[in-house]
């Protein structure tokens, strides 16, 4: 391979990064419940909104584990606990906040417009506190980067624009197959409200799962 794409694996551990990073996508997790909450609550827009949010995240800790910052916060015990204690307390904040002011109550087409960009900081802030991801980060992809690659460090960067640009589509895919369901959702608010309960439990969930989360 040439020097100036010395930053793209080879095809086969293309193939297996691109199959992990599927399965990844479809596990459970704190983004993928804050998209299919805010898609039913606000939407195609809030969304899709939430699917750039967690992405713009991701690219932040892509930075991160090229520079090496990702394995610092790993390897400092007082701030992978500080960004544990961030991330939970920010995900117990969305618990709350699905009961307060649940799906069936942000159904209108106007708070929807208003509130597109609070979506997208929403997305990126539980991607961002999420320790989980830096884990991810420091764990995952080195395994698909060769301790003898010529540039590790943008093997690293390419790797996480690519799940970046995997998940943004299955992202639009997950919200459009939510939104289908949306029309008869609204029609009945007592579901919408066990939805937001639901919601609302999955995050406290992943905000304790966080605190529990080893270093």
């Amino acid at each position: 391979m040439s020097s100036s794409l010395s930053f793209v694996p080879d095809a086969p551990t293309l193939l297996a990064y691109v199959l992990a990073g599927f399965v990844l996508f479809i596990t459970p997790g704190p983004d993928m419940s804050l998209t299919l909450a805010r898609t039913i609550g606000g939407g195609r827009r809030a969304g899709i909104a939430t699917v750039i949010g967690t992405g713009l995240g991701t690219l932040v800790h892509t930075l991160a584990a090229a520079f090496g910052i990702s394995a610092l916060i790993a390897a400092s015990a007082t701030a992978f606990t500080v960004l544990k204690v961030v991330g939970a307390l920010y995900l117990a904040w969305l618990a709350v906040d699905a009961i307060r002011h649940g799906s069936a109550l942000n159904v209108r087409a106007e708070r929807v417009r208003t509130g597109v960009w609070r979506t997208v900081w929403m997305g990126f802030g539980v991607n961002l506190t999420n320790p989980k991801v830096v884990l991810f980060f420091i764990t995952f992809l080195p395994q698909f980067v060769r301790a003898d690659a010529p540039n590790p460090a943008g093997q690293l960067a390419f790797l996480g624009v690519t799940f970046v640009v995997m998940n943004l589509p299955l992202g639009v895919l997950l919200v459009l197959g939510a939104e289908r369901i949306t029309g008869a959702l609204q029609a009945r608010p007592r579901v919408l409200r066990a939805i937001d309960w639901l919601f609302a439990g999955l995050f406290g969930a992943f905000a304790a799962r966080i605190l529990m989360t080893a270093r």
